[in-house]
């Protein structure tokens, strides 16, 4: 038993692993519905009209081990290819269009494989309809035997049409004329088109037709009686064996007229001038005549005879002593529109009747101006021509009108006509403004222009006649103070006192009227603007008698012209003259002012004069760019040092302060009060902390310092505010008389809390120290520097400058605090 238990483990783990290793199921499809797109293709529907190229489907399954799978696709011999497959993906894709009418199902085997077992399956995919069949006639062509009797309405024949798609778009309608029968469905038409031929069969039973109705005569005052006026025809409507046809006049003649029985043809029996009416309608009847003599069938027509004037009169124009072709009036220019020329009496008459009476009237001449009525007469009218346009009767354009009047027939064949002359002379009102030349005028003066100067010469009209043309000037506004205007001229000038400056103002602008007689006006602006003239020199600015150069860096001059415009407010800047030359160049443009390139510290500077105080005169000048040019010479005194302390916050602050030592006192007065607050408020936490207990905090730490063989006291050095005329002197330095005791009496030296430290100082200068006689106050806090303010003009002995003093003193003061405190910072 103890022996079965002790191997059974490993036999069971050995069986185990050997059916694992076996046992290898087939791959499968996923299931899909009917909708699916994602499967084994089975239901899968697809329409006919598919384009060639899509994507249709994406077969889809898996490996119960995982591995991964491919796709298959067979078809049975014989049968056409119409998909292409990713084998990777399972992509199916369409390779060959579908057609419903020639193939609705497609069998396809498709098949998945993991490489080691493959499942095949059979599916159906159905081709679905699409509308993509036109319909098509049958049993054409289509020839139709129709008897001439067929009532209205009755049916003659059936043609028939069919169409392979199914569903709506198998649907027919059809139509007559338009194309043939039409289809509409999935947004698509397709028609077919045939010829039905319809033959219409005689029956010998059709009534007489007239032909060329309807018919109209016309009686002339000159036509003789028994003159034929027109002739009708019918005949018979029957094609086979036509009867001949008979003629009557039924009603209308009055006994005026008459008609031949056989030929159809209609006679006046009476002379025109006795006539009663001037129209007659008569009603002829055409009937057939059979062999036997019998009358089979009749029609009826409607002849229409006018009795019309011969046409020998023309219209006639007329005026108040009989005929007249000449008409004049005057008048004032642009009258109310709408207004009638009364002054025109005008009369027009045509003699002759009815229609040959009737004539239209128009007047001939600058269009839109005017118009007549009446523009149709009938025999005789009373002329009206009315005003149309009153702006275009303008003296200013014409002085003189002319139109003809022209009267034509209408509906005569001779068309005559007859004219008038129609002149009309205009009179001139003030109806015009003065209109400048331009709605602005834009000038130019120089300032130095002397009072009375003309600037602009500003010119208006007025097109009226006379007074009402005469234009007087005027001149207003804000900016017209130094200016006039001649009133008849339009010359503007300059006031006899004005002084014109470009500096103080070198734009003004103003309006100008132009005026006539009954102060109708218009105006327009004058800009005038004042040219500069080069009148100023160019000025120093008070702060340039005296520079400071550090070497390496440059000083700067600046000149002003108070010129208004370039180039004459544009300064050019050059040194005159240096003692030793060659030492300096100045930038023309900047006036920035450095020593030569080979310049690079006071040894060489020394090399070159003998002079050791390094205050240097130059001259510079400034110069302008008018013309004529001006200039402005001034002598710089440059004081050049050396920067020997490292580049820093420190040596920039002392740099910038040296020429101003008021303001490194204020700032250092700030850096100081502020840390004496910082210490305050941390004294007094520390006393209240002691206060509440008397152990040794956690941090306050107990430090033992080994034995220092010096004959010194540990001190501190602490700052005192002391009442003094100096400023500097209230940061003096003093040190605390008392031994600092140890707060727990351990007889343990411990270093006192300090306040916080200031910032390190920069490193030693390389130049040595030199005590100087300059009066410096130096204070320790935050490591800053503040100079006692000293007359440059009282410094004269030796190479040595302000800032080596500085540099020296500071350095004594940093070596003291550090022997005494033992914490060297420097």
């Amino acid at each position: 038993m103890k022996h079965v238990r002790h191997f059974a483990p490993s036999l069971f783990l050995n069986l185990v692993h050997v059916c694992l290793a076996q046992a290898n199921y087939a791959p499968y499809f996923f299931d899909n519905g009917a909708s699916s797109t994602n499967g084994n293709m089975a239901l899968l529907s697809l329409s006919e009209d598919i384009p060639v190229g899509t994507h249709v489907y994406t077969l889809n399954g898996t490996d119960p081990e995982g591995d991964p799978v491919t796709y298959g696709m067979t078809y049975e011999a014989g049968s056409r290819s119409y998909f292409a497959i990713d084998t990777n993906f399972g992509n199916v894709t369409l390779i060959e269009a579908l057609d419903r009418e020639k193939e609705d199902e497609i069998e396809v085997i498709v098949s998945i494989s993991d490489g080691l077992s493959t499942v095949a399956e059979k599916v159906r995919i159905l081709v679905t309809d699409a509308n993509d069949e036109s319909p098509e006639f049958i049993n054409t062509p289509y020839i139709v035997q129709v008897p001439e009797n067929t009532p209205s309405g009755s049916s003659i024949f059936k043609i028939e049409a069919a169409d392979k798609d199914t569903g709506s778009g198998g649907s027919i309608t059809y139509f007559l004329q338009d194309g043939g029968g039409k289809l509409r469905g999935d947004n698509k038409v397709f028609s077919a088109t045939t010829t039905v031929t319809i033959n219409v069969e005689d029956v010998q039973d059709t009534p007489p037709m007239f032909i060329g109705t309807p018919y109209y005569g016309y009686v002339y005052e000159d036509t003789l009686a028994d003159s034929e006026v027109l002739t009708v025809i019918a005949v018979d409507g029957d094609r086979g064996k036509p009867n001949n046809i008979h003629y009557g006049l039924v009603t209308g003649s009055e006994g005026s007229f008459e008609i031949n029985n056989t030929t159809g043809a209609i006679s006046v029996t009476k002379n025109p001038s006795k006539l009663k009416k001037e129209v007659y309608e008569l009603k002829i009847q055409a009937s057939e005549i059979s062999l036997d003599g019998d009358v089979t069938a009749y029609a009826f027509a409607i002849v229409t005879i006018r009795v019309v004037d011969l046409n020998n009169h023309p219209p006639t124009f007329y005026g108040e002593n009989g005929p007249q072709n000449r008409f004049e009036l005057t008048m004032y220019e642009h009258p109310p529109e709408g207004e009638i020329l009364r002054g025109l009496k005008i009369t027009v008459n045509d003699s002759d009747q009815g229609a040959n009476a009737k004539f239209n009237l128009r007047l001939v001449g600058p269009g839109g101006i005017f118009r007549v009525v009446p523009q149709t007469v009938l025999n005789e009218a009373q002329v009206t021509i009315i005003v149309e346009n009153s702006a275009a009767i303008d003296y200013e354009k014409f002085q003189l009108l002319t139109f003809k009047l022209l009267a034509i027939e209408v509906n005569t064949p001779e068309k005559f006509s007859s004219t008038a002359d129609i002149v009309i002379r205009l009179l001139d009102t003030n109806d015009n403004v003065p209109k400048f030349s331009s709605d602005y005028y834009i000038a130019r003066i120089p300032e130095n222009s002397p009072g009375g100067s003309n600037v602009v010469a500003v010119t208006a009209t007025d097109p009226d006649s006379g007074l009402w043309g005469e234009v007087k000037y005027s001149i207003y506004g804000t900016g017209a103070d130094l200016f006039l205007i001649h009133p008849s001229t339009g010359i503007i000038y300059t006031q006899p006192w004005a002084t014109l400056d470009a500096e103080v103002t070198a734009k003004y602008n103003f309006y100008v009227k132009a005026e006539d007689t009954e102060g109708k006006y218009s105006l327009a602006e004058v800009f005038i603007t004042v040219l500069d003239v080069n009148d100023h020199s160019p000025e120093f600015s008070e702060n340039i008698q005296e520079k400071t150069m550090i070497i390496g860096s440059p000083v700067k001059i600046e000149a002003i012209d108070q010129d208004a415009e370039e180039p004459n407010n544009i300064v050019d800047y050059s040194i005159m003259q240096a003692d030793p030359a060659n030492v300096f160049d100045i930038d023309q443009s900047t006036g920035e002012i450095k020593l030569k390139s080979y310049i690079r510290s006071l040894d060489i500077i020394h090399n070159i004069t003998k002079d050791k105080d390094c205050i240097w005169s130059v001259v510079v000048q400034a110069k302008d760019r008018g013309s004529p040019s001006f200039s402005t010479t001034a002598v710089l005194k440059i004081d050049i040092t050396e920067e020997t302390l490292h580049k820093g916050p420190m040596a920039a602050f002392l740099m910038h302060t040296k020429d101003n030592p008021m303001k490194a006192l204020g700032v250092l007065a700030g850096v100081m009060g502020v840390m004496v607050v910082i210490t305050i408020m941390i004294s007094t936490a520390m006393f209240w902390r002691n206060k509440r207990s008397n152990k040794i905090m956690p941090v306050r730490r107990i430090i033992k310092k080994r034995q220092i063989h010096q004959p010194r006291t540990v001190r501190m050095e602490w700052l005192k505010f002391k009442l003094s005329s100096n400023p500097a002197e209230k940061f003096a330095i003093e040190d605390d008389t008392k031994s600092l005791q140890n707060e727990n009496s351990n007889n343990n030296v411990q270093v006192p809390s300090l306040p916080p430290t200031a910032p390190a100082l920069p490193p030693s200068p390389v130049l040595a120290p030199k005590i100087n006689t300059t009066e410096w106050r130096v204070t320790t806090v935050s490591g800053s520097l503040n100079p006692k303010f000293i007359n440059k003009q009282g410094k004269k002995k030796g190479p040595s400058s302000t800032h080596n003093a500085l540099v020296s003193e500071l350095k004594q003061k940093f070596e003291k605090r550090n022997i005494a405190s033992n914490n060297p910072h420097f």
